[in-house]
Order: structure tokens, then sequence, then C-alpha cells
């Protein structure tokens, strides 16, 4: 990573990882499973509560209920020992451009155009009026094309942490979408992700 031009921070565990989030301005994390103090699953959810940064696991477990944890902690990539590093750094290119595409109050997924300081949605032509938690959820998911998002994250994103009802609003939410979206499956796509969650691809033009 370094000598592909970026700084590097180390941490010895999930415990000292979180004083260098405390003391750094940290653009992404690479997280191994398996520390002392603090493991890589507890550290990640750390992460997602206080920070808006990509994570990758970083595991010799290739096991399918381990990528399943994972993900549900969050994690936007899982990558198993042994690896390439230049994997890594392809993985790690990727990510910076997919969290890249959040900088700006404007998100396209082709012909829609998310405008989240106007709360409006385009498609080129007309505006598309969505109710407000609908808008938010479009938002939050089109934020981070290709990430995968949690029932509990997206609860925790769009409804807030003190919402008490059932995690089954957001398929109800994302049932709408698909709905209100159908004729612009070109465009962009909300996938299912059994088990877990859900997640937006934007297709190329």
């Amino acid at each position: 990573m370094t000598k592909e031009g970026y700084q590097v921070i180390e941490a010895e565990d999930g415990v000292e990882a979180i004083e260098r989030l405390r003391e750094n301005s940290i653009d992404l994390a690479i997280i191994d499973i398996m520390m002392p103090r603090l493991d890589g699953l507890e550290l990640c959810d750390v992460i997602r509560q206080n920070y808006d940064i990509p994570i990758i696991m970083l595991t010799a477990r290739d096991q399918l209920l381990d990528k399943k944890q994972g993900y549900l902690q969050g994690t936007d990539e899982y990558v198993t020992k042994p690896f390439e590093p230049e994997e890594m750094v392809f993985r790690v290119k990727a990510l910076f451009r997919r969290y890249n595409r959040t900088s700006s109050d404007i998100i396209r997924m082709n012909r829609i155009v998310i405008d989240r300081k106007n709360v409006e949605v385009t498609d080129g032509e007309s505006i598309l009026f969505l109710p407000m938690k609908e808008f938010e959820l479009l938002s939050q998911l089109a934020q981070f094309p290709g990430r995968l998002f949690s029932r509990d994250e997206l609860i925790r994103l769009v409804w807030g942490a003190d919402y008490e009802g059932d995690d089954r609003t957001v398929d109800v939410h994302i049932k709408r979408l698909r709905q209100r979206f159908a004729e612009y499956v070109d465009d962009f796509v909300i996938q299912t992700v059994r088990g877990i969650g859900y997640k937006i691809e934007v297709k190329t033009p």
C-alpha cells in the first residue's frame, strides 16, 4: 500500500485500532478478524457506529457463515488468505472510487439523479416524488453502489437507533422502491442478498 502512495497506520489489535481512529483521519480500514482484546468483527461494529469509511475484512476463514457474519457487521469487502498483494490494491482502489461518489449532494445512476440537498429525484425529464423514508433509503443505498447493507444498518441509518418497530419495514420500503422504479431497471437495480440485506448495483451504460 505504501508503494502505491498510501499512508499506512498500523495497529496491533482492535483496541489499539480504535485509538488510532480517534487520533488520525482514517480513510479506509483493513481489518483482520483474529485479533486479541477486540476481534475484527467487534472492531467493524465500532467503526460502523462511529465512522463512515470503507472496511475490508481480512481473514483466513473461508466459510460462508463467517462471510455472512462479516457482512452483517458492515464490512464492504471480504478477502481470504492467502491473497495476492495486487488484489488488495485493486480492492482498495475500487472502494475509494465507490465511496468518492458520495462526496457530492448529487448522486447519478444513469438517468436517475438524486439531489440530496433539495430532496429530489429526477429521471432527466421529470421529478419523481417519493415519500421521505423511501427517499432516505434510496439515497443511503445509492451513496455506496455495490455495498451490502444489513437490515439493522439500514434501520439505524434511515429510521434511527431508537426505532422500535419491526426491521421488516425495510423489506416493505424496498418493495415499494422496486415497484416505483420498475421501468428503470436498465439504470440500476436493488439486489437482495438472502439472509443479510440489500445493495444497489448501477448498470454500465
